[in-house]
């Protein structure tokens, strides 16, 4: 049988923490930035962790 291939864009776009919680960059910080406020755009730069319900699905994509 071979080998389980990793989601290549998914392990580009996720960090897994020491603790086991998967980390990820927030989006909309590309492009229209004029409209959006400086606070709104100072968070969007932080990363934040993935949804207790989505972190399943996201460390089968990365594994491998």
């Amino acid at each position: 049988m071979p080998k389980m291939k990793s989601n290549r864009s998914a392990k580009k776009r996720f960090k897994v923490t020491g603790t086991g919680k998967v980390k990820r960059e927030k989006a909309l910080r590309s492009h229209k930035l004029t409209k959006k406020s400086s606070k709104r755009k100072r968070h969007l730069g932080k990363a934040t962790l993935v949804s207790k319900a989505e972190t399943r699905t996201v460390k089968r994509m990365i594994q491998a």
